[in-house]
């Protein structure tokens, strides 16, 4: 049921992408924005509360309606809602259009148009930036919307599959990355408050949610890329810089595709990304997607023949 959820998924994300701004994702966040400013009131308890009440409570409900679906109406209904949370909570689609309009600016030579959408993108100053870092930067934002988009989601929903409650992986795994991205915004008019000890929770669970999924995708692109360099980059990294999931992601990116993407990769002088890596790096992910997809259709056959 995991490999045809996710395939069906996955083609559907690309015929049909969801839009930035629609009507699902604008209810998550207005529940998000409730939950918080009535339950979120500095103390530690709270914090554990709010955090229940926005991750753990949806990802159970999707699991109750998983198992009445498969209990009341067969499994072919289960595959229809696995499909429906997985198009919600998975996606290249989400992203990738940033990554195709500043690729070509680029291609274009009008780097000025490239730092504005990049700008627009990260909510970052980029009017200073030069070409070089420009490409480092839509290749690190990239990559890491590509794990938590794609990667993060396939690993929490195929765990969680084996015990039934593969939607409720996705939905944990998803909620938990916008929660953190909630906390980790900067300050404005408009920005949802949140205590520190809130942050801090939330912090400490999503490094917790996304340490397996990291660790997967670094080492798909290892499989899929060199995977002597990229193994080498990622021990490094973790060496230098233990428990930064984000950092393995692109330490391993940076080697598979011999580029300097971190701190630790300048520090060692590695090659910087030039233009044509942005189309190395769609590579990359492509081949890294086709394996594990092969890698869960074998698992999902070895099932059906046990």
């Amino acid at each position: 049921m995991s490999f045809f959820a996710i395939l069906f998924a996955l083609l559907i994300e690309q015929a049909r992408p969801l839009k930035d701004e629609n009507f699902l994702h604008a209810q998550v966040r207005s529940a998000l924005s409730w939950a918080v400013r009535q339950l979120d009131t500095g103390q530690p308890s709270h914090a554990r509360l709010t955090w229940a009440v926005v991750v753990l409570i949806p990802a159970a409900l999707s699991a109750v309606v998983h198992w009445a679906l498969l209990l009341w109406l067969g499994w072919m209904a289960a595959v229809v809602w696995n499909v429906a949370i997985l198009y919600l909570t998975l996606g290249f689609r989400q992203f990738s259009h940033h990554f195709t309009d500043i690729r070509d600016a680029l291609d274009a030579g009008d780097e000025d148009a490239a730092r504005a959408l990049l700008a627009q993108w990260m909510q970052i100053d980029a009017s200073e930036l030069p070409r070089s870092e420009i490409v480092r930067q839509v290749i690190a934002h990239s990559v890491l919307n590509a794990h938590r988009c794609v990667f993060g989601v396939f690993a929490w929903y195929s765990l969680l599959s084996g015990l039934a409650m593969g939607p409720a992986g996705a939905v944990i795994y998803r909620m938990a990355e916008y929660f953190s991205a909630l906390a980790k915004r900067p300050v404005g008019p408009q920005t949802l408050l949140l205590s520190p000890a809130l942050c801090d929770y939330v912090a400490l669970w999503w490094q917790r949610i996304d340490w397996i999924p990291a660790r997967l995708t670094a080492l798909g692109f290892a499989f899929v890329g060199s995977f002597e360099d990229a193994i080498d980059r990622w021990r490094k990294f973790e060496a230098a810089v233990p428990g930064d999931n984000d950092g393995i992601v692109l330490a391993a990116t940076a080697g598979a595709v011999h580029i300097g993407l971190t701190e630790v990769d300048l520090q060692n002088s590695a090659p910087a990304p030039r233009l044509g890596h942005l189309r190395a790096i769609v590579g990359l992910v492509w081949r890294t997607v086709v394996m594990w997809m092969v890698v869960l259709a074998l698992l999902s056959l070895a099932r059906l023949l046990g």
